[in-house]
């Protein structure tokens, strides 16, 4: 049997380096809650701006069969050209996993089109392709859709679909369980109140607006939970 030996400073300098690590990291956990109020209030005032714009007196309520197009076809041949996205609580996304066995099969999401995973929908795996984002493809299985052109803008829709308005139309149409799928002749059996497309536009360049400031915080974030580890490593060396 052979020991390890390992070594170790005296018992006080054991006491010091813990005292300082924990003060380090009760300042980093400061941090990290700071950023994620600063998170949770962007995505506050994203509801705001999509609840102002419903106030509209000329708002209607509309089927959203009514006023979507689901996009059914597949890429086609060109699949290779494009990366797989998928669609996650946070939003958009590389997709974890390879193409299946018929790539061309894949449906192409370009700027403006919103996608979201029929199975996981019901805990918010919505996704958008926005201007600053590259065009990709996602699984055949995903729901795809655009806002009709002229009725509805499709970014100002990505933002309602994702805010309590439309987690409250997503749960209304949940039949089962968690887990069953709600593919787009479902959702289109939802309402929606529609505002009119010029105020939909004037609020959709208004949530442009929040997305860098979210994904420099949400950066920012990522790095602060990384720094626990990183002092631990440091302590120990």
């Amino acid at each position: 049997m052979h020991l390890l030996k390992i070594p170790a400073p005296g018992i006080d300098q054991q006491r010091e380096i813990a005292a300082h690590l924990k003060a380090q990291l009760a300042t980093v956990e400061e941090a990290r809650q700071a950023a994620q109020t600063q998170v949770d209030e962007l995505t506050q005032l994203a509801n705001a701006i999509v609840r102002d714009s419903i106030a509209h007196p000329d708002t209607e309520t509309c089927l959203l069969g009514e006023v979507l197009d689901e996009v059914k076809r597949g890429i086609g041949a060109s699949w290779a050209d494009y990366p797989v996205l998928g669609a996650t609580r946070a939003g958009l996304a590389l997709a974890k996993e390879p193409v299946g066995k018929h790539p061309e099969r894949y449906k192409p999401v370009r700027v403006g089109t919103v996608f979201y995973n029929p199975m996981r929908i019901l805990i918010g795996s919505i996704a958008m392709v926005d201007e600053a984002d590259a065009p990709g493809i996602t699984s055949p299985d995903y729901v795809v859709l655009r806002g009709r052109e002229g009725v509805v803008d499709s970014r100002w829709f990505y933002y309602w679909l994702r805010s309590p308005l439309g987690e409250q139309c997503i749960a209304s149409l949940a039949r089962g369980a968690v887990r069953e799928r709600m593919l787009f002749n479902r959702l289109a059996e939802g309402e929606i109140e529609l505002p009119p497309y010029p105020v939909q536009q004037a609020a959709s360049r208004a949530l442009a607006e929040l997305r860098p400031m979210k994904a420099k915080i949400e950066a920012q974030l990522r790095e602060i939970e990384l720094l626990p580890s990183r002092l631990l490593a440091q302590a120990f060396q």
